[in-house]
């Protein structure tokens, strides 16, 4: 699609009647996107991994350690990485590069990303082995990454929780935090153990584990009218419909744009 815009424009400078040679912009514009393919959708700039682990966090998602076999990707929590898995003896890989949250950052060089089956690639990757060699680029993004000092809540939806996860996983909190994470169903959840086990340890930490089922979000269940939110800085990441019951009913209860931070995951 990009390539076809670029031409289209190019088009219309010709219909404009723009003197300015159109044939240098056009060769120019080509090998622009033709590095853009090679290099992104091909993986030319991206660096080997080897999955290192896989271990099951619900009914339908998996998490894969991956490890590198050469320079790492400076992957921190927030932040998404592309990855295609390649084939090996014992699995098939799609060989697509797909982003995914990071869920944890082990060490210096490797890191962990949770896959839930949404898609033909995604289902497929539930039956990934270790050792399944890997093409990663990364990591993009910087949610989380400048928290403010006042209280946070963190409002995850689904495999929304993954980069909760990650910052979880890198050390004690420094802030009180309220973490709201709404499922569809127990097979639906996450990481459900481990949160319970953080929020026993945690004292900054408050979690709110919540079944949503197939009715529409209210975020007045999960944030009561009588609780004082007008300090706080609000986290969210997780399905569009979420985003969009929440974001109103913040705005309602005096939280401004620049406390809100969203991401949002919809499906592969």
């Amino acid at each position: 699609m990009l390539g076809v815009a670029v031409l289209l424009g190019l088009a219309h400078l010709i219909l404009l009647g723009i003197d300015e040679p159109v044939a240098p912009l056009l060769l120019a514009s080509l090998a622009l996107l033709a590095w853009r393919f090679v290099r992104e959708d091909w993986g030319v700039g991206a660096l080997p991994y080897v999955v290192q682990s896989v271990e099951r966090v619900s009914a339908n998602a998996v998490e894969v350690a991956l490890a590198p076999l050469g320079d790492p990707i400076p992957a921190q929590p927030g932040q998404f990485a592309c990855v295609a898995f390649q084939s090996a003896r014992e699995f098939k890989g799609c060989g697509e590069f797909h982003p995914y949250s990071v869920s944890s950052v082990d060490g210096v060089s490797g890191f962990r990303i949770a896959v839930k089956a949404l898609g033909d690639c995604t289902r497929n990757i539930q039956s990934i082995v270790p050792g399944v060699p890997a093409r990663v680029q990364g990591g993009f993004g910087d949610f989380l990454g400048k928290p403010a000092q006042a209280p946070q809540y963190w409002i995850a939806g689904g495999v929304g929780i993954t980069p909760f996860m990650a910052l979880l996983r890198s050390g004690p909190l420094k802030r009180p935090t309220t973490l709201i994470y709404l499922y569809r169903s127990h097979a639906d959840a996450l990481f459900v153990d481990e949160l319970n086990g953080m929020a026993a340890s945690q004292p900054l930490l408050t979690s709110r584990l919540v079944t949503t089922g197939d009715d529409p979000i209210d975020p007045r269940c999960v944030i009561p009218a009588g609780e004082d939110v007008s300090k706080a800085e609000f986290w969210l990441c997780g399905p569009p419909p979420m985003i969009d019951a929440f974001a109103p009913f913040l705005h309602r209860r005096g939280i401004a744009n620049r406390r809100m931070h969203f991401e949002d995951f919809g499906p592969l």
